[in-house]
Parts: structure tokens; sequence; C-alpha cells
């Protein structure tokens, strides 16, 4: 069955055909060997058929957006360098349609149920516990990617993801390990406080907080923690980096190596001007299970 053609194909054809002297009905031109629906598919075929003035006025399909999915966990120094250095910078320099991104904090943690409730035991520590609920409940509560990311950003750019939590009301009994330094560019933001207040002021504390210290929390940590254990291959590190829908070493050496290089390398549409190179410093390799 022959391709369909689109109305602005046709409509090219109508256009050029009398300079080209396209037969009427035949939609090809003397010096041309392509059909008209594939004139515009690349620069050569363009030239060739001597359509390369009008091939810009067509309107393109979409292309897909290059899909990543980071599973991490919020005190893993190689997920915060790998979050704020490569994902935050190439999510800033692309536009939306070009990249889709999924955050998942859990990581290494373990979960078991307790009397009917969910306990989770993090790599870091009670205090990773905390700041991978406080992600997945400000994800829940802004629903907005562009609301919640760089709130997120802030948070692990900060000296301590953790430090004055009291301001989105977590629980004052939660033990404290102190300040963990990673050394980062980034501007250094300290408090939960000051990342809501700058980045998104419009969200409630008050239901974060309720999110953190109740069932909905909970709820969404085990929800992390089955998409972590669904992962084929089993994720053998952190952060783990899925790009659509595929996870290889060679696909992570890349995106750690440079995001943005590989993103601009992926995506099957147009390039921004930011797709003319990236070159990132090394960062931590991972944190091991």
């Amino acid at each position: 069955m022959a391709p369909t053609v689109p109305l602005a194909v046709l409509a090219l054809v109508a256009l050029v055909a009398p300079g080209l002297g396209v037969a009427p009905g035949l939609g090809v031109a003397p010096s041309c060997d392509y059909p008209a629906h594939r004139w515009c598919s690349s620069p050569d075929i363009a030239a060739a058929c001597q359509v390369e003035g009008h091939c810009p006025s067509l309107p393109h399909p979409a292309a897909a957006p290059v899909e990543l999915s980071l599973y991490y966990e919020s005190l893993c120094p190689a997920c915060r360098e790998f979050l704020v250095m490569e994902l935050f910078s190439t999510w800033l320099l692309l536009p939306d349609e070009m990249l889709n991104i999924t955050l998942v904090p859990y990581g290494n943690a373990q979960e078991r149920n307790v009397s009917g409730k969910w306990n989770f035991q993090c790599q870091h520590g009670p205090e990773e516990c905390l700041g991978n609920m406080i992600e997945a409940c400000l994800m829940h509560e802004a629903k907005n990617f562009s609301t919640y990311f760089p709130v997120i950003f802030c948070l692990e750019s900060g000296s301590s993801v953790t430090k004055n939590l009291d301001a989105v009301g977590a629980r004052p009994s939660c033990p404290s390990l102190g300040d963990i330094p990673v050394p980062l560019t980034a501007p250094r933001v300290p408090s939960a406080r000051q990342c809501l207040q700058i980045y998104a002021p419009e969200l409630d504390r008050g239901r974060i907080a309720a999110c953190v210290q109740g069932d909905t929390g909970a709820a969404l940590m085990h929800r992390n923690a089955q998409l972590t254990e669904a992962l084929d291959p089993p994720h053998q590190y952190v952060p783990w980096i899925v790009v659509n829908g595929k996870h290889t070493d060679e696909l992570q050496a890349q995106a750690q190596a440079s995001l943005l290089g590989l993103v601009c390398r992926l995506y099957q549409g147009g390039k921004p001007e930011a797709c003319g190179g990236s070159k990132a410093p090394k960062i931590p390799s991972g944190c091991r299970r």
C-alpha cells in the first residue's frame, strides 16, 4: 500500500510543480528520483529535488522526547553530583519537549512490613530515609516537574539535604548524621525552608509535612521501592540511569560523562544551540549495594 501523502506535501507539490516540470498526477520531477512525500526527508534529497527553499515552511512531526529515569538516594554523593552537575544543568539548557525526566528516590534502601506499616532502612542512615521521603512528598504535592525539580536541586546542592527540616515539619526525633560535604560548584543553600521560599513559595509546607509524617509518605516510598526492585537488569549501584527504557554500562557512562551530549545525540528532532557540545568534569562512579 502506498504511503499516505500529508496535505502539506501535496501543497508543496502544487507550489513547485510548474517550475520543476512535474507531470500532473505523478509527483516526480525529471531531476528527482524520489516520490513527493520524501522530498523534504533529508537535505540531500531536498537538494536533488530542488525544493530546499520550500522545505523549512512545512510543518514537521514532533520528535519523541528522550526519556530518562534516575534511581537515586538523597545522601549518596555520586547521586547528588549527577543530579546537580549533569541532570539539572541539562534540563535547564534544553527545551521541555526534548527531555522527559522521572526521579525515583529510594536507591539501595530496604523495606519491611511491620504490623501492617512499611519501615525503611537506608544506606546512609535514617537521615537519608527522611530525605528520600521529603523529596517523594514534594513531588507528590507539587505534581509539576518544573515546580519540584528546582527545589530538589536546591536541597541536593546544599551542604545537607535535610538541614532545618523543621521548616517543612519533619519529625524532630529523627537523628541527624551531620553535614555531608560534597564538592559542588553550585551555590550552597543550607535549608529546606529557603529552598521552598526561593523556588516554590506557592507550595504548602504543612501538606508536605503531613505527607512525610503520615501514611502517604510511606506509601510513596513503598511505590519507589517496587519501581526500583522491578528494574531489569537489577540495579547494582546508584545513581542508576535508565535512558529510553534501557540501562547499559555504556549508556550509564555516557550519561555521567556528558548527559547533554547524550541527549542531543539521541533526540531525533531539531537540535537547539545548546547541543553544540558539553564537556563535564568526571563525577564519582556510584554507591554500590
